[in-house]
């Protein structure tokens, strides 16, 4: 017998698990429910299968990860009694129905019965697959029925695991032409196996009546007190429907500077991220969590002092910001003043502007060591016209680091090997990064030209800039890749990803049109350490950084050939002609020469490509969670470890944790040596076109040469950004890299 919907009493409940498992696996569950039903003889199956799931949790160590799954199938059986109930039906039984039903309440968008006939929808309904429900462990199953399923005005589920994957594949696939089930029943296949995930936001609205499908966003704050507020309005409607975002404020001119020729009245860049503070925390996603932004700025720039004191815990609280992100912009020629001790001089950007005639962060070092950037910087160093201040660069360095141990940002992002990387510029310029740092694209500011009244109309005109949007989906390393389903995988997964382009709501106009002329994507992954450990595969080794270049160039090869493929069937995104991927020019910096690289090169110059950016590697934290592996590229934080609750303790364990993979895993996030982390990272970076959002993770009293050392060695190996600086206090066991 095996456990069902139709489980509705407690015998049957445990001869299922027996079954399962086996009657001496779970003798410990079966002695368990004796006594609670001897103490509770009127407690109903609801109360038995709470008490029941917390003794399957407390049972949980390192040599039984099993009860997570015991766990999470008591904690089926009851999702599948309450449906019941609340459907009047078995589950998984109507799909149709079950579908029209939520549209009429308005918890599904019309569109679904729209697109779909009656006769489609019964077919659709017939891809479900129940027994993937018990693919999931127990934190998994709650995650994804906590926060992310469709519930109704009462806020009560309405909807289970399997038809969450297959309204998401739904919606995706509604415009597709040709096969259209064929390329929902893949997409199903995807998520149900728990072979990839969506992002949050598609995960959490496909299928629903209100919110948007992409992550985040980054916008360019045009230096004008319209374009500021314009922005604010931007970010918070944003914010609103679910978006994290990025903001770069590189253009605002300093504290001091001028403003229509009066010296001394600028206020500087500070009042302007307090404002976005305050939208941050008051507008927030759809009353499920706190708005999320994070703030960029030049490290060249006058105001950088206060920008990296922001998010501190001391001083002056009106020059505080706590509820921003911070990240910092670093040129080469910064990191080689720091390296060699050297001066570094400060600038207004809105007097570099007036004076020079261009504007600094415009630039950027083509080269390694030579630019357009160090030419200009020079320039306004020697230029007598031009205020500056100049400091120690290992001082500001000192500033960032005393931050990131305190506060974990601001996020380094290093401006010119992204640019040089950059496959479009051609039509632009990276100014900064996202919320998590990992998305690498285009930017420009929108530009305010006038307020007019027409036909009684106020009609507002501007000069839109490039308003990025980021569109993540993830790879699963942890089952793909041993399942070895990766090559089918990829072309849905990017086809899934390129429909959410022109699916979405954004409410705002030019990050629509940004979005259209790029069609940006962003396909990464999570799983890693999960996958070493599966392999056998040391973090701390040779092995998991040449495993961690095949691997990633594999995913490349994939993604822009599923890309070039659906530009050959739908057409190449607008900005192509010109662009790296044309000319041939990205294939030769990352030296993909071999005979299967240099055909794919060939398809993709006569073809088109449908994505102008490809790849990023975004955090991951809850989606991985959902499926059951680990967190991006990361480390995991311990093998085993308990999650305080409100009134009791949730058991964190490493994914397959056995004795095969246990060593593997002993080697967590604050033991393993993080020079090797740089090392995988450097590897994977040059296969990534976009980033990586890449953690340090280090006790708080380490050293500041070896926290300095760090940050070199990443910026020296390529690497394009770095995300927190993830500090402990608890004492570090084998951490003989922290001292050398």
């Amino acid at each position: 017998m095996t456990l069902t919907r139709e489980t509705n009493d407690t015998t049957r409940v445990l001869e299922a698990l027996q079954e399962e498992f086996g009657a001496e696996r779970i003798a410990p569950l079966t002695q368990a429910s004796d006594k609670w039903l001897l103490k509770h003889a009127e407690g109903g199956l609801a109360e038995w299968s709470k008490a029941m799931i917390l003794e399957s949790l407390s049972l949980i160590d390192e040599a039984s990860s099993y009860w997570t799954f015991v766990a999470a199938r008591l904690y089926l059986q009851k999702l599948y009694a309450d449906q019941q109930q609340l459907r009047g039906a078995a589950v998984y039984s109507n799909f149709a129905g079950h579908v029209a039903s939520l549209v009429e309440q308005g918890l599904y968008t019309e569109d679904l019965m729209k697109n779909y006939s009656t006769d489609e929808l019964t077919a659709i309904g017939a891809l479900i697959k129940p027994e993937r429900d018990k693919l999931f462990t127990y934190i998994g199953l709650k995650t994804l029925m906590d926060r992310y399923a469709a519930v109704n005005y009462s806020k009560v589920p309405v909807e289970l695991p399997q038809e969450r994957w297959l309204v998401i594949a739904m919606t995706l696939m509604q415009r597709e032409t040709g096969d259209r089930i064929g390329k929902i029943a893949e997409a199903y296949w995807a998520m149900s196996n728990l072979y990839m995930t969506v992002a949050t936001p598609t995960l959490s609205n496909a299928g629903k009546p209100h919110g948007q499908l992409s992550s985040c966003f980054i916008d360019t704050v045009d230096d004008s007190l319209t374009g500021i507020y314009n922005s604010n309005t931007d970010i918070a409607n944003l914010s609103k429907y679910g978006g994290g975002i990025g903001v770069y404020m590189g253009k605002v001119r300093s504290r001091g500077s001028s403003i229509r020729g009066f010296k001394g009245a600028s206020s500087g860049v500070l009042p302007w991220i307090k404002q976005l503070n305050n939208t941050a925390v008051s507008v927030d996603q759809l009353g499920q969590r706190q708005g999320a932004v994070a703030v960029y700025l030049d490290v060249w720039h006058k105001d950088i002092f206060t920008f990296l004191d922001l998010k501190l815990n001391n001083g002056d609280e009106r020059l505080r910001a706590h509820d921003i992100f911070t990240g910092v912009c670093l040129p080469d020629l910064f990191m080689e003043a720091v390296d060699a001790r050297a001066d570094w001089h400060l600038f207004d950007p809105h007097e570099v502007r007036t004076v020079m005639g261009y504007s600094l962060e415009d630039s950027y070092d083509e080269a390694k060591g030579a630019g357009t950037f160090r030419e200009r910087y020079e320039a306004c160093v020697n230029h007598p016209e031009i205020s500056k201040e100049t400091v120690p660069a290992i001082e500001i360095m000192k500033r960032i680091m005393r931050s990131q141990l305190e506060t974990g940002t601001p996020y380094m992002f290093y401006r010119d090997e992204v640019n040089r990387a950059n496959p479009n510029k051609h039509a632009g310029i990276v100014y900064s990064s996202n919320l998590c740092s990992e998305i690498m694209q285009n930017m420009s500011a929108t530009e305010f030209e006038s307020v007019t009244l027409e036909d009684d109309i106020v009609v507002t005109r501007s000069k839109p800039g490039d308003f990025v949007v980021c569109n993540l989906s993830s790879v699963n390393l942890g089952k793909a890749v041993p399942a070895g389903v990766l090559e089918r995988l990829i072309p849905i997964q990017v086809r899934m990803l390129d429909n959410v382009i022109d699916l979405n709501k954004i409410p705002v106009v030019q990050a629509q049109r940004t979005n259209s002329r790029y069609r940006g994507i962003g396909l990464g992954t999570f799983g890693w350490h999960h996958l070493l450990a599966l392999e056998g595969i040391q973090w701390e080794s040779d092995d998991a950084v040449e495993f961690a270049d095949r691997l990633y160039e594999q995913i490349a090869y994939l993604t822009i050939r599923s890309s070039m493929e659906i530009a050959g069937e739908k057409g190449a995104y607008p900005l192509f002609e010109g662009s790296d991927w044309e000319t041939g020019a990205y294939f030769d910096k990352r030296e993909y020469v071999s005979e299967e690289w240099n055909e794919l090169r060939k398809s993709v110059a006569e073809t088109g490509i449908r994505n102008g950016y490809l790849m990023a590697v975004a955090p991951n934290s809850s989606t991985s969670v959902i499926a059951g592996s680990t967190a991006s590229i990361d480390p995991v934080f311990k093998p085993f470890y308990h999650e305080e609750k409100k009134d009791y303790k949730l058991p964190v364990i490493a994914p397959d944790l056995n004795h095969n993979t246990y060593d593997v895993y002993r080697r967590s996030a604050y033991i393993v040596d993080q020079r090797w982390s740089i090392k995988q990272n450097a590897a994977r970076q040059r296969h990534i076109d976009q980033s990586i959002s890449f953690n340090f993770y280090v006790p708080n009293n380490i050293r500041a040469s070896v926290l300095l050392n760090l940050h070199l060695q990443a910026w020296k190996s390529g690497m394009k950004t770095t995300y927190y600086t993830r500090s402990t206090a608890s004492e570090i066991e084998e951490c003989e890299w922290c001292h050398s």
